[in-house]
């Protein structure tokens, strides 16, 4: 009982303490509102004076059991108690009154660049490749910011820290305005091309790259507890590969000429790189209390699954979709960068290991994408957004000077399309049959063509059931949870089952919802065939 007073009186004072404050953090305390500054003589804190008190919002519940306030299959503690949690200390601290006004300046400036920019030729003039980097980012990520909501939400509600706790509570309104903002901006481009619709449209249909989104972000966040939720979004995902992710594109935008994007990017990583430090305080909580094992295997998934939408997302934009002129690096010089250079020493830094694959997931840096391009290519009539080739006599310079014998792997297997395609038969470079597709990633299976041919399947045999996967990691990841994965059915195990009806290409685009106008094509219209036409006929 007299914890309990203790913790309402700290309560209140914390209550009093965030009412007013100065625009430098502090607050007001004992002064009317309509005082004057020389009549009153007005008590100011700095913010780092009373913060960790006004924060500290934990109590002794006395109407239910703790256990039932904070019922572990929701909070996700793993026994550490709550008295473990109270060191929780976030490295990034702010009040409401401080994010509400920094975050409508954030707002001001990105819809003020939109306004400005609303009547050029931005859009217009923009190369098609880069127009298919937006389609294909605002259907894949708009509605999974809303998702990623939800898991801010759950982390507010059932933290076990209260820094958590308030963390997450700006968290979860910083996901809610990232939807918002990524809704809002494509609207505007529907009345000229209907595959921005997708932005919204995406994740309500059954589009096999929607499916993969859903299959792997449901696991991630939104069928977590609170802690894995701190781990495995804001850690692994968020800070290891989307806030690095939205730099480059910020970067990429404003080197294209999309200033418009570029300050929506700009405007959404500075909130990520904030509430992406939610995870980091959670690991050394687990790790201090004999956690460390379980910690682990959080990190390990949740890098494996973020690895695959990374690859299949930013790959491709990245090295085929973005124009020669415009590309600084390649992804693969990103990734050895950005995701292992940082991420391995936040890894470190923490006192946790390197994923066990680690190794494994860098050499596929050579290949993955590459593979995962061609699919893209190759299936272009499934996807809400027109893949641009990216394999222009000049482009192809560029891939085997950044992948050293990428012409002898997969430009044999784009010969084959550029010769259909140069001799006018466009029909043979559409897919005629199933691919295999990975139970676990919901992409297919694919490796390295050519003279290094090396695609190979991972099986498993679970419950009777036989499940394929793209690597020794995919098929580790649903080993250690199988009751979680199984049963899902891949978008070829539906067409198998008789679900997609007629059982075809047309059959497969009215299931996935791809409407006449929407399904795409080559971003460029094949014109970058004509390069090698021209060759051929120079050298008869």
């Amino acid at each position: 009982m007299l914890q309990s007073k203790i913790r309402q009186r700290r309560m209140a004072v914390a209550f009093i303490l965030l009412i007013e404050r100065g625009d430098d953090g502090s607050s007001q305390i004992g002064a009317e509102k309509n005082d004057k500054p020389e009549e009153h003589a007005m008590a100011l804190l700095d913010r780092s004076e009373w913060y960790d008190l006004a924060r500290s919002t934990n109590w002794t519940p006395t109407f239910v059991t703790d256990e039932d306030l904070f019922p572990d299959v929701m909070t996700g503690a793993q026994g550490v108690p709550a008295e473990k949690w109270e060191v929780y200390d976030e490295p990034y601290k702010t009040s409401f009154p401080e994010y509400v006004s920094i975050q409508r300046e954030k707002d001001a400036g990105a819809y003020s660049v939109k306004a400005a920019l609303q009547r050029s030729r931005i859009f217009d003039d923009a190369d098609p490749g880069w127009r298919s980097i937006l389609k294909s980012h605002y259907g894949a990520i708009a509605l999974g910011e809303y998702a990623a909501m939800s898991a801010e939400a759950r982390m507010a509600r059932f933290g076990r820290a209260p820094g958590m706790r308030n963390m997450a509570t700006f968290g979860m309104m910083d996901e809610n305005r990232h939807a918002q903002l990524q809704l809002f901006f494509p609207h505007e481009y529907c009345p000229k091309d209907r595959q921005f619709d997708w932005g919204h449209k995406a994740y309500h249909t059954n589009e096999w790259a929607a499916i993969a989104a859903r299959h792997a972000f449901d696991d991630l966040f939104m069928a977590r507890s609170a802690t894995d939720i701190a781990v495995m979004l804001t850690f692994a995902f968020e800070t290891g590969f989307t806030n690095m992710q939205f730099l480059g594109l910020a970067a990429d935008a404003a080197e294209a000429g999309d200033y418009t994007f570029s300050s929506l990017i700009s405007s959404i990583q500075t909130d990520e790189s904030r509430h992406a430090q939610i995870g980091g305080p959670a690991l050394q909580v687990l790790i201090a209390n004999g956690r460390k094992a379980e910690a682990q295997k959080l990190v390990d998934v949740a890098i494996g699954r973020a690895w695959r939408i990374f690859c299949i997302l930013t790959g491709p934009s990245m090295d085929y979709n973005t124009p020669l002129a415009h590309r600084k690096q390649s992804f693969k010089e990103f990734m050895q960068e950005w995701i292992v250079g940082q991420f391995e020493r936040a890894l470190i830094d923490l006192g946790l290991d390197l994923p066990w694959y680690w190794d494994k997931m860098i050499a596929e840096f050579d290949y993955q994408h590459h593979a995962y391009q061609m699919g893209l290519w190759f299936w272009r009539p499934t996807l809400w957004w027109n893949p641009a080739a990216g394999v222009t006599p000049d482009c192809r310079d560029w891939l085997e000077e950044k992948y050293p014998g990428w012409n002898d792997t997969f430009g044999k297997a784009w010969d084959v399309i550029i010769d259909n395609l140069a001799a006018g038969h466009p029909e043979r470079t559409f897919p005629q049959t199933l691919p295999i597709v990975c139970n676990m990633s919901q992409i297919p299976i694919c490796a390295v063509p050519g003279n290094r041919w090396n695609v190979k399947d991972y099986p498993l045999d679970y419950e009777g059931r036989l499940y394929h996967f793209n690597s020794e990691i995919d098929r580790w990841i649903f080993e250690q949870e199988p009751q979680r994965y199984r049963g899902h059915m891949t978008v070829v195990d539906r067409f198998l089952a008789g679900q997609i009806q007629p059982a075809d290409l047309s059959g497969a685009l009215a299931y996935m919802g791809l409407q006449p106008g929407e399904s795409g094509d080559d971003a460029h219209g094949y014109a970058w065939v004509e390069a090698y036409r021209n060759r051929r006929m120079a050298a008869e």
